[in-house]
């Protein structure tokens, strides 16, 4: 199945090199008729996609494609036989990046922006889920860890709501912006507290000490998903809810997350992300039901670069939004069969907390 969308890409190529092409020219002020096209050509590959799919991810990937990457499709998420989840090669990554997470136009833009749907997403799920509502805080007595917290860009927003925060990153420098920056606000200084570690290393003092984890953005770059998942449940209190933001592992993620986010447009640096450490909803959801997770919500997101926004959407070709549940003490000690299997599509499309994102979106 060819992923090109015919005129659509065609379209998407000839925008992208005219807004480069504007971009180089002393004073431009940007060519309306290339972000339009640019627009255009991006709905029309999504829509094509989702059309041939049937708005069903899918991990296997187009002749032409495997072509144009040799076989670096056929390569299957690495298996780390160290005993941590942390990849020294993506630290590394983040390391040179550490003094940047605060420049809402920079590296980390879209991750700013991607605040206005996460955490509403966050919040909104968790006050579904409760009966207690403090106004003003609403996020008020919830012990929160944000792992691969960063520079705190997901932390503070959290904190702000009345929440205790922890965040955990293993690049010291990450940490420092975070405490740096938080310390600017008084309020913030009090619920917030940031910790440089791995996962692994606060399982043993933490063991069921969170009502709720989020880890946005973090999976994609793990070294072990598996161990990730099984430390989550072990720091997590019994019917507490894990959040996840991640990219599913589609070929168009490759072709819009990859080769036209990091290689054509820049939207985030080249090499942020590596396509086989993408993970798709439906083996994440194994991974966390072999865990004691039961997961409630798969939600499909997009981001538009022309408006620097993001959106909720019916697929989850993309990038997309998981809330589990980690099971009661109860079910655990009673449970003697395999969980059922669920439709992660039917569940994402019939989700209460998105919608579909308008046409003028893509």
């Amino acid at each position: 199945m060819a992923i090109r969308g015919g005129g659509a890409a065609r379209a998407l190529t000839r925008a992208l090199r005219r807004r480069r092409a504007a971009a180089a020219l002393p004073g431009a002020a940007g060519d309306d008729h290339a972000d339009l096209s640019l627009q255009t050509g991006l709905r029309g590959i999504l829509q094509d996609y989702n059309r041939k799919i049937q708005l069903k991810s899918s991990s296997t990937l187009p002749v032409s494609l495997t072509g144009m990457k040799s076989n670096m499709f056929t390569v299957k998420r690495p298996f780390s036989t160290s005993h941590s989840s942390v990849d020294s090669k993506e630290m590394k990554k983040f390391q040179l990046l550490a003094h940047k997470w605060w420049d809402e136009e920079g590296e980390y833009a879209a991750l700013h922006a991607m605040n206005d749907i996460r955490v509403p997403f966050i919040r909104d799920t968790l006050l579904s889920m409760s009966s207690n509502y403090h106004p003003g805080n609403p996020l008020s007595g919830i012990k929160i860890l944000d792992v691969g917290c960063g520079g705190g860009l997901l932390s503070e927003p959290l904190g702000r709501l009345g929440a205790s925060v922890t965040g955990i990153d293993p690049v010291e420098d990450n940490i420092r912006t975070a405490d740096q920056h938080k310390s600017f606000d008084p309020v913030l200084a009090k619920r917030i507290q940031y910790k440089s570690s791995s996962l692994e290393e606060i399982v043993e003092e933490s063991m069921e000490t969170f009502d709720v984890i989020v880890a946005s953005e973090v999976v994609e770059h793990v070294a072990d998903l598996e161990m990730f998942i099984k430390c989550c449940s072990q720091v997590l209190k019994p019917e507490g809810s894990l959040f996840i933001t991640t990219i599913n592992k589609t070929q168009l993620s490759y072709v819009l997350g990859i080769v036209v986010a990091e290689k054509i447009m820049g939207i985030v640096p080249e090499g942020t992300h590596e396509w086989e450490k993408f993970v798709s909803p439906e083996e994440l959801e194994r991974l966390l039901e072999s865990n004691g997770f039961s997961v409630r919500t798969v939600n499909g997101m997009l981001y538009n670069p022309l408006s620097g926004s993001w959106g909720w959407m019916e697929s989850t070709s993309l990038n997309y939004a998981l809330h589990a549940v980690k099971s009661g003490a109860r079910a655990r000690s009673h449970a003697t069969d395999a969980p059922p299997e669920t439709d992660i599509q039917q569940r994402s499309a019939t989700a209460g907390t998105a919608g579909t994102v308008p046409d003028g979106t893509v």
